[in-house]
Formats: C-alpha cells, sequence, structure tokens
C-alpha cells in the first residue's frame, strides 16, 4: 500500500512540472499566433438542402433500380425548375447553448451584427435556446443583442427543446415567438446568490483575515471575513431590485403575462406554460424547421471563433470542470425531476 501511495505522490509530482513548463510554452506560443491568425469566422449551412436530401435519401433506398432512375432523373429536372424559379424567403437559424457566465453571447454578437450588415430580405430568424441561466448580467447582455433584431422589424423566434430558465428565459422572452417542446422547462423568473462563509474555521485555527473597503456598502458579504447582519440586509435588498428588474423586463416584452403569478422562482411545463403565456404553442424545434423549409430558404448561421492553444486548454478545462460540477447537481435534484 505504501508502495503505490508513493507512487501516486511521484506522478502528481511528474505531472506538476510537467505543466509547470509546458503551461508558460503554450502562453508563448498562444500569444504569438493570436497575432497573426484572425479570430473567427461565417460559417453557414443551408439547412432546406439539408433537409431535402435525408428526404431523398431514404425514400431512394426504397426503392429498385428502374424507379431510382427515373426517381433521380425527375429529381434533376425539380433541381433545374428550382434554380429557375422566383427567389425564396430567407431564414437564418441561430443556436445558443448556455452555461453560468453566457459564455456564448459573443458568437450570438457576431451571428446578429452578420444578419443586420447582409441587409439581406430577411423573413425570420429562429433561434434554438438551450440555457438552464446563470448570471443575470451576462444574459441582459444577451437578451440586448436579439432585441437589436426586433427593433429593426425581424421576425424572432425562439425554439427550447430542453430549457430556458432564469437567465435562458430572460434572453427568450424578447422574441416575437416562443415555441417549446411540450416537456421543455420554461420559466424560473427569480434570482438567487449563495458562498460559503469560512470566517469561524479561520477564527478555530487562529488565523487572520483583513479586508479594507471605502464605502458602506462597499463589500456586503464576504467569504473569510465576519458577515454583519447590515450586510445581509443590504445584500437581499439588492436581490429584490435585480428580481423587480427582471420581472418589469418579462412584463414589458410579453405583456400578457402577469408576472405576479410567475416571477415566483416556479417553473413550468407543456399547457401550463401556454396557459400562463410563457411560451406561445408547443412543438419542436425540428418539426417547426421542417416545415417552415416547405415555405423558405432556411440558412443555420454560426460564427466560429478561432482559439489559440491557451485559449483551448483552458476551454478544455472550463469544461471538464463544468461538467463535474453539472454532475454533482444533478445527483442532488435528480429526484425533483425524475417520474
Amino acid at each position: 500500500m505504501e508502495i503505490l501511495v508513493d507512487y501516486l505522490i511521484f506522478l502528481l509530482k511528474v505531472f506538476t512540472i510537467a505543466l509547470a513548463i509546458t503551461l508558460p510554452l503554450l502562453l508563448i506560443i498562444g500569444s504569438s499566433k493570436n497575432k497573426s491568425q484572425p479570430k473567427g469566422k461565417l460559417s453557414i449551412t443551408n439547412l432546406s438542402d439539408k433537409f431535402e436530401d435525408m428526404g431523398n435519401a431514404l425514400k431512394s433506398s426504397l426503392m429498385n433500380p428502374k424507379e431510382l432512375k427515373k426517381f433521380n432523373k425527375d429529381l434533376s429536372k425539380d433541381k433545374k425548375k428550382k434554380n429557375k424559379a422566383e427567389k425564396e424567403e430567407a431564414v437564418f437559424v441561430l443556436n445558443f447553448n448556455g452555461d453560468i457566465q453566457a459564455s456564448e453571447v459573443e458568437k450570438l454578437k457576431q451571428e446578429v451584427n452578420s444578419i443586420l450588415l447582409s441587409e439581406s430580405e430577411c423573413k425570420e430568424v429562429v433561434l434554438r435556446v438551450e440555457s438552464g441561466g446563470g448570471s443575470a448580467y451576462a444574459y441582459g447582455l444577451c437578451a440586448a443583442e436579439l432585441k437589436r433584431l426586433v427593433d429593426n422589424e425581424i421576425n424572432l423566434t425562439v425554439c427550447i427543446d430542453k430549457v430556458a430558465a432564469s437567465g435562458g428565459y430572460l434572453m427568450s422572452c424578447v422574441a416575437t415567438k416562443i415555441i417549446a417542446a411540450p416537456w421543455a422547462i420554461v420559466g424560473s423568473i427569480g434570482v438567487i446568490a449563495q458562498l460559503p462563509n469560512f470566517h469561524r474555521l479561520l477564527k478555530k485555527n487562529s488565523i487572520d483575515f483583513e479586508m479594507h473597503t471605502a464605502g458602506a456598502f462597499k463589500r456586503t458579504l464576504t467569504t473569510l471575513g465576519e458577515n454583519t447582519e447590515e450586510g445581509r440586509e443590504k445584500f437581499k435588498s439588492e436581490l429584490e431590485d435585480l428580481h423587480l428588474i427582471f420581472k418589469n423586463f418579462v412584463k414589458e416584452q410579453r405583456p400578457q403575462v402577469d408576472t405576479e403569478v410567475v416571477a415566483t422562482g416556479e417553473v413550468w411545463q407543456g399547457e401550463e406554460a401556454v396557459k400562463v403565456g410563457l411560451v406561445d404553442s408547443l412543438e419542436t424545434s425540428d418539426n417547426y424547421l421542417v416545415n417552415l423549409s416547405k415555405e423558405a430558404k432556411l440558412f443555420e448561421i454560426e460564427f466560429v471563433e478561432k482559439k489559440n492553444l491557451t485559449e483551448r486548454f483552458a476551454f478544455s478545462m472550463q469544461l471538464i470542470i463544468e461538467k463535474t460540477l453539472f454532475k454533482f447537481y444533478d445527483l442532488i435534484n435528480r429526484d425533483r425531476f425524475t417520474s
């Protein structure tokens, strides 16, 4: 057993030394490459053609050689007719996968910029949102970016397949229309803040902690110092103010919603979400897009940011930490949403 422990300690030392050597090199290489490389580019996928190809692939696989030959001939003729036909209206499809910090806000901003700067005839913008919420300020920025589309008289449809709660709903409510899958979770219009306090532990171990501030409420609560009742009350007051801003914003964007009913931090699903006005109809995003592709040309837009070595390493570490935290959170809350 002692040999195993010694071996593990040896491996940990080797890993620490290797990390200490490679990390500065990655920083140097990453910063030098960052100067010459562009930050990102726009990726455009024709979803209408993608849907059509998928349907044709399955259809052709069920045909005999004679039927397949006729089918391919007719398909070629149809494509020629489409090319000569009048120009179809364009629909742009965006995707937003949210995390606590709303890290994709920069990506969303660039995608909105590309749509507005193109000055193309756009029938509609469809945004597929998946987010359990996070920083109110980060998601407030997401909402502001989306509102630019609405302010430019572009119809914005938000599709929610799994969850758009708290900050996820904050950004979704600016849409002209909100569509959710029957089991999707929406709402959670509330604010939460929590932090541990280690003051008694430090005091027990005779460890002093000093923090100096200018201004009565520069720091209301702290993790290491001694918290006061006055600081707690001020912190709660700030949360209530933020919640009021959240409620008023939802009411402004969706006047039909009774915020006194829905702004309790609860989540809503299916017909109940429609009944309280949080969503307009129930449908999966794929069903909506497939039907929409029959009357318009769909283009999926994604701003792909090029990351240097340092950014890729940091992003990988962030994903590992977030996945670990979410798994732990899922274990704690599993009983709540398990049928």
